[in-house]
C-alpha cells in the first residue's frame, strides 16, 4: 500500500473541481473497477464464466423478471452478444424464462436457484470489498460517495436503482 489517502493533500477538500482531481478519481473508479473483477476471477474461472456471463447474473439479481429487451438496453449489447451469453447460462440451467402476461412474445427471465448461488459467491466478494471500505470511510463518506454515484447516473440508470429499492421493500427479490 502506497500510503496515500485521498484526504492527504492540505486544502484536498476545497479543490475537488480542479483538472487533476477530477482525473484522479477518474483513475480510481477504474482501477476499482479492474480489482473488483479481478477478485471476482477465480469464481468466474472455477465457473468457467467470462465477465459478460457476470453481468448478465448482476443484472437479473437486481431486477428478476426483466424482459430480455429490457435486459439488452441495460447491458448495452448487441442482441447477437446477449443471445449468445443467455443460451450458455441457460445450458448450464442458470436462467429461467417464461412468458409475459401482457405480451406472449416476450420472455421474462430470472435466475434459478443454480444462477442464484453462483451471483451469491459473486456477490459476496463485492460486499467484502465494499465492507471494509465502508467502514474504513465512515458513514458521512458513504453517504457522500452514494450521492457521487448517484449524481453520475442517468435518468434512466436512476429509475433502475429507484425500482429496485422499492421491489426490496416489498419482498419482490426474496430479501
Amino acid at each position: 500500500m502506497s500510503g496515500y489517502r485521498p484526504s492527504d493533500e492540505a486544502g484536498a477538500g476545497l479543490l475537488f473541481l480542479r483538472e487533476e482531481q477530477i482525473r484522479l478519481a477518474q483513475t480510481m473508479m477504474f482501477l476499482a473497477t479492474r480489482d473488483m473483477t479481478a477478485a471476482m476471477e477465480p469464481i468466474l474461472a472455477e465457473q468457467k464464466l467470462g465477465r459478460a456471463h457476470y453481468r448478465v447474473l448482476q443484472v437479473l439479481a437486481f431486477s428478476p423478471g426483466i424482459p430480455v429487451s429490457r435486459l439488452q438496453e441495460v447491458l448495452g449489447v448487441t442482441k447477437q452478444s446477449l443471445g449468445r451469453t443467455l443460451g450458455e447460462l441457460q445450458v448450464r440451467g442458470y436462467l429461467e424464462s417464461e412468458s409475459c402476461m401482457r405480451d406472449r412474445r416476450q420472455r421474462l427471465l430470472r435466475l434459478s436457484k443454480e444462477g442464484q448461488s453462483v451471483e451469491a459467491r459473486l456477490f459476496a466478494v463485492v460486499r467484502h470489498r465494499l465492507v471494509e471500505a465502508y467502514r474504513e470511510a465512515g458513514g458521512a463518506a458513504v453517504e457522500g460517495f452514494r450521492r457521487v454515484m448517484w449524481g453520475m447516473l442517468s435518468e434512466s440508470s436512476r429509475t433502475m436503482v429507484a425500482d429496485d429499492a422499492a421491489g426490496r421493500r416489498k419482498g419482490r427479490h426474496g430479501s
